[in-house]
C-alpha cells in the first residue's frame, strides 16, 4: 500500500477527514421533476415487499423498487441529453470509474438565492470566487450552493403559472466551465441542474445542453452543501453501472479534512 492511501485510511480512522452525505433520502415522499403534460412523466418512487421474515421469505427482506433513473439525489450522463446521444462513453455503464471522482469547489450564492429564486450564475460570478479562492482545476466538480436543499413540499418545486422558480447557471457559466476550467460536472441542491425557467431561455435548458453536449455531468438534489468548505474537499460521485443508463440514483460523498 502506498504511503498516500496508508494516510487516507489513517485519517479516516482517526477522523481528521470526515464523510459528508452530500445525498437525500429515496423513498416515496421523494418530488421528482414536473413536465409539461405533452411530454412523459417519470415515476415517482414505490417500494413493495417481496419478503419480510414471513411465508414468503422467512429469513430476509427485500423490496421492489420502481422510479425514473434521474430521481432523489442522482446523476445525468451525456447521454441523457440530445446533444451527448453521439459522444463515446457517454452512459452510466460506459463512464471511466475514474471519473467520477474528482476535487470540489463549492460556489455560495445562498443569499442571492433568498432573496432572487431565478438567481442566475454568471462567469463575473464565478471569477470573483476565483478571486478569493483560487482558479477551478481541471477535472472538478463544481458545486452551486443556493440552501435550495432544506426547503420541502411546494416550497422546494416553488412553481407558479409561469413555472418552477429555482436558480441555476447562466448559459455563458456553463460555456465558461466547459471551455475554461474543463471541469468534470456541476451539482446543484435544486431538482435539476437547469434553472427553473429555463425552458423559456434562448437556448432552452443551457447547461444540460453544453454540458452533456461536452461529456460533462450533472448531479442534482444534493443536500449538506453547507457542511464543504469552498475548496479541498474530495467528491465521489458514482452512479450505478446501467447498461446504457442515461443516469442513476447515487450516493455522493464528500472527503473533508477537520
Amino acid at each position: 500500500m502506498t504511503p498516500t492511501l496508508s494516510h487516507l485510511i489513517a485519517d479516516l480512522a482517526d477522523g481528521r477527514i470526515e464523510v459528508v452525505d452530500l445525498t437525500i433520502p429515496l423513498g416515496i415522499e421523494t418530488q421528482v421533476i414536473a413536465l409539461p403534460p405533452i411530454f412523459a412523466p417519470s415515476p415517482g418512487v414505490s417500494m413493495q415487499v417481496i419478503s419480510q421474515y414471513d411465508e414468503m421469505g422467512p429469513g430476509w427482506y427485500w423490496n421492489t423498487i420502481t422510479m425514473g433513473e434521474h430521481t432523489g439525489t442522482h446523476f445525468d450522463a451525456p447521454v441523457h441529453w440530445v446533444t451527448g446521444k453521439d459522444l463515446p462513453h457517454n452512459a452510466t455503464d460506459t463512464i471511466p470509474p475514474g471519473r467520477f471522482v474528482g476535487p470540489g469547489c463549492v460556489i455560495d450564492v445562498a443569499r442571492e438565492s433568498a432573496t432572487d429564486p431565478d438567481f442566475l450564475l454568471t462567469p463575473e460570478h464565478i471569477q470573483a470566487w476565483e478571486g478569493v479562492n483560487g482558479l477551478i482545476p481541471r477535472g472538478a466538480w463544481v458545486l452551486l450552493r443556493t440552501d435550495w436543499s432544506t426547503r420541502s413540499g411546494a416550497d422546494f418545486l416553488n412553481a407558479d403559472a409561469t413555472g418552477p422558480h429555482t436558480p441555476g447557471f447562466h448559459q455563458r457559466a456553463s460555456e465558461f466551465l466547459v471551455r475554461e476550467r474543463d471541469i468534470l460536472g456541476v451539482g446543484v441542491e435544486t431538482i435539476g441542474t437547469d434553472a427553473g425557467q429555463a425552458g423559456g431561455f434562448p437556448v432552452p435548458f443551457p447547461n444540460h445542453t453544453i454540458m452533456h453536449g461536452a461529456g460533462k455531468f450533472g448531479l442534482a438534489s444534493l443536500c449538506n452543501l453547507d457542511r464543504l468548505p469552498a475548496t479541498g474537499s474530495v467528491i465521489i460521485a458514482a452512479p450505478l453501472k446501467l447498461v446504457r443508463g442515461s443516469g442513476s440514483p447515487l450516493r455522493v460523498l464528500a472527503l473533508v479534512a477537520r
